[in-house]
């Protein structure tokens, strides 16, 4: 008759030590992810405005200097978030361009508050698509923008949407883009609800843009 060889007297250390071996990575690298996502969100947001991603528009260095002659008809939306009490709306509902053509358009901002208030406008367009095509030159949501108490200001931006387009199967068809903007309260601290890429916004626009 074979002897049966004795068991251990005690596996469970030993098993405790390998799962703890196994549970130390997992946690360092949960912490790890968290971190990075929190120190990466400033460059995922430029992420987003470089290539366009979920929406987000894309900022050119200058105006276009080619035109398509196809048109596409560009539309305007504003919004506030909880707590910001402005009325904001765009001051046209839409704009027919060429494609590759300058537009410029406005959005009105109007403080009801008694009290000087700082806001930051976050932005994407729809179809999401489109966003790697459509290019701000210049934009007021590049900037905080404060308004005194009961104060009206013109925001303007001028944009193109990029001749590319046409290259791209999945996009050459579009023939309507809504920009759309969300205006929220900045904090004393500076911070706000949501982040804007940075930059300095020009005033010095003549109201004006091109329709077709």
């Amino acid at each position: 008759m074979t002897d049966t060889p004795p068991k251990s007297a005690n596996p469970k250390p030993a098993a405790k030590y390998r799962h703890g071996r196994v549970a130390l990575p997992l946690v360092a690298i949960v912490a790890g992810m968290t971190g990075a996502a929190f120190a990466a969100a400033p460059l995922y947001s430029l992420y987003c405005s470089a290539t366009g991603y979920l929406g987000a528009t894309r900022r050119a260095a200058s105006e276009s200097t080619q035109v398509v002659d196809r048109q596409i008809t560009v539309r305007f939306d504003a919004n506030l978030a909880a707590g910001m009490k402005w009325d904001f709306r765009p001051e046209q509902r839409e704009l027919t361009l060429k494609i590759g053509e300058n537009g410029l358009a406005f959005f009105r901002a109007t403080n009801h508050q008694a009290t000087e208030v700082t806001g930051t406008a976050t932005f994407n367009v729809t179809p999401e698509i489109a966003g790697s095509y459509f290019n701000k030159v210049q934009c007021f949501c590049f900037t905080e923008q404060t308004l005194a108490p009961g104060q009206t200001a013109d925001f303007p931006v001028s944009f193109f949407v990029d001749p590319a387009i046409m290259n791209d199967p999945d996009a050459r068809n579009i023939q309507e883009i809504t920009l759309s903007y969300t205006f929220f309260r900045v904090n004393k601290g500076g911070s706000a609800a949501a982040s804007s890429p940075g930059g300095a916004a020009s005033r010095s626009f003549e109201k004006g843009g091109s329709s077709g």
